[in-house]
């Protein structure tokens, strides 16, 4: 178990580390080539992370990697309309009007709902493959993962 937690913590590292380079690659090169590798890096540490803390059968992961791998397409849709709305604060940031705040915020309180209905939209589908207990640990390491990528975002942008 403390290899699993040594294992968890090593790879979360990572991805912040991963998710500092993406915004340093982005202000210093657009290229798509570059960023899908960045991202791919990610989901590949992400995925680690969950292997490595479901201890899943075998006919479990044959269930449970499909359901993920769909929540997770949906899941980087929403992860789009942050980095998009993490843009336009950026462009706005040296002059906030009261519109372009008020704007802001809408997206990103929308964005949060959106995130929460889909957690919810796919409890059903994940209890459908896997017990509670596995199903609980599994939003567990979501949440820890948010919980770390939203204090990363938090430390890196500044106040209106």
């Amino acid at each position: 178990m403390k290899a699993k937690v040594i294992t968890g913590l090593f790879t979360v590292a990572l991805t912040i580390t991963l998710i500092g380079i993406v915004g340093f690659a982005q202000a210093q090169d657009k290229s798509a080539d570059n960023m899908e590798i960045v991202k791919e890096k990610i989901r590949s540490d992400k995925k680690l992370l969950v292997a490595t803390n479901m201890q899943l059968t075998e006919s479990e992961a044959n269930a449970f990697w499909p359901v993920y791998e769909a929540y997770q397409a949906e899941l980087a849709k929403l992860r789009d309309r942050e980095v998009m709305l993490i843009e336009k604060f950026a462009a706005n940031y040296e002059t906030m009007s009261d519109d372009a705040a008020k704007n802001l915020l809408e997206d990103s309180l929308s964005i949060d709902s959106d995130h929460q209905k889909l957690r919810q939209s796919y409890l059903a589908k994940f209890r459908g493959v896997l017990p509670d207990t596995k199903v609980a640990r599994y939003y567990q390491l979501e949440s820890k993962i948010d919980a770390v990528m939203e204090y990363e975002l938090a430390r890196r942008i500044p106040l209106v």
